[in-house]
């Protein structure tokens, strides 16, 4: 049962680049595929001369049960593509930034959804009712 959505492009899974952002933003447009990280220093086998390493999966299940058998896993990750975002500077100050940014989430963080039209103004918005 698929808990949380499937990779947007399932035969790019494993081709995007290793190095992303991490965290931030908010909000979501796509899932590119879930990462299960692996450190030897943690048991996983050294591959890549004691280099962490990832694999790349289409769904989040699929990626939590490898994470559970294999030794050296972290808890899966997800990468995802953000057309729309907001940018925090610094406390309470939000900026909504536009382009492409590709990220590494919390996989929890996607229960909030997918964005939808509006939801950033509605959201900076709020923060600065709430801020006066």
């Amino acid at each position: 049962m698929n808990t949380y959505p499937s990779a947007v492009s399932p035969e790019l899974v494993g081709e995007y680049p290793a190095y992303a952002k991490s965290g931030g933003g908010y909000f979501f447009d796509d899932v590119l595929e879930y990462r299960v990280w692996c450190h030897p220093e943690r048991g996983a086998p050294d591959e890549f001369d004691g280099e962490d390493y990832y694999y790349a999966f289409a769904s989040y299940d699929e990626a939590l049960a490898f994470a559970e058998h294999f030794e050296g896993a972290e808890q899966p990750l997800v990468l995802i593509r953000q057309w729309e975002w907001i940018n925090e500077p610094s406390p309470n100050e939000f900026i909504h930034e536009k382009g492409e940014r590709v990220t590494e989430w919390q996989v929890e963080w996607l229960a909030r959804g997918a964005r939808q039209p509006g939801q950033i103004e509605a959201f900076i918005q709020q923060r600065r009712h709430t801020s006066e």
